[in-house]
């Protein structure tokens, strides 16, 4: 792999696993609740896609749908709503393994064929996540989970959407911005109970421009140097640094069942993905 597209998918690995950590940190450690969060989120990439649109030399419009929005809408808000309860490397675990599941489902419902090793591995991810939601003293809160479920299944629509939509970023750029709206007629709907202070408010900006907009950017840039496969299998590793994140900034604690979990999840998807990878390649 060339050291730019390298350095790119790190930079955007890095961005996937900060959206976590910084809702994490802004809806525990400051006033601001989470539909203004998310709305705040939501409007400030949409503003930053729009603006790389405009920087771009051959300008692109800004395209998307309707159907696109609502699906990243009902992504960031639970997503929001998730991390009121949920621990960093829990909530992205939940969020990464929702994601990919159902796009797994998704294709056999389409009439996708699995191999034994493929199997296997989706059996062993849809385990791990049914391990994590089991009673016990480390199981999370499964109203949060539930949520962060809903919001990773939304994710994945919203990826199934997109394909062959157009160019990555004037699509995103759209559904930003028809998503926004939406995030502030939730906020309107629960306007008593909104708070926010400077800290959240600049953790939710940071969240909207760099994390989500520009973080989108770099990964739409590193893509055209990725496989598919590699693509998919790099994405590996926003768990393991949205938990790593967790525990280093905000002290969050690395449970055996999170490990396990993780390891099951993850391990499954790879083994997926490498059945899929030996599949095109013979």
């Amino acid at each position: 792999m060339p050291p730019r597209i390298l350095l790119l998918t790190a930079l955007a690995m890095l961005a996937f696993a900060g959206n976590s950590l910084l809702c994490r940190l802004a809806l525990r450690e400051t006033a601001i609740d989470a539909a203004s969060f998310t709305a705040i989120r939501l409007a400030c990439g949409a503003l930053t896609l729009w603006l790389l649109l405009r920087l771009r030399t051959v300008r692109q419009p800004m395209a998307g749908n309707w159907p696109g929005a609502l699906a990243l809408f009902a992504y960031a808000a639970a997503f929001s709503f998730a991390y009121l309860q949920l621990d960093t490397g829990v909530g992205a675990l939940l969020l990464f393994g929702a994601v990919q599941l159902s796009m797994l489902l998704w294709g056999l419902w389409r009439g996708e064929r699995l191999g034994l090793a493929a199997s296997l591995g989706t059996a062993l991810a849809a385990g791990g996540l049914l391990a994590l939601l089991l009673p016990g003293a480390s199981a999370p809160p499964l109203a949060a989970a539930l949520l962060m479920l809903l919001a990773g299944i939304a994710w994945g629509g919203y990826s199934l959407l997109g394909r062959g939509q157009g160019d990555p970023l004037a699509v995103t750029a759209g559904n930003f911005l028809r998503a926004a709206p939406l995030a502030l007629l939730l906020a309107l709907t629960l306007l008593p109970r909104l708070s926010w202070d400077g800290a959240g408010l600049c953790y939710a900006l940071l969240s909207g421009a760099l994390t989500s907009g520009v973080g989108y950017a770099i990964w739409y840039s590193a893509l055209p140097g990725l496989r598919a496969s590699q693509a998919a299998t790099v994405q590996l590793s926003v768990p393991i640094l949205a938990a790593l994140g967790g525990a280093l900034l905000l002290g969050e604690a690395l449970s055996l069942r999170l490990l396990l979990s993780a390891g099951a999840v993850l391990g499954g998807i790879a083994l997926v993905l490498g059945s899929r990878q030996r599949r095109a390649g013979s």
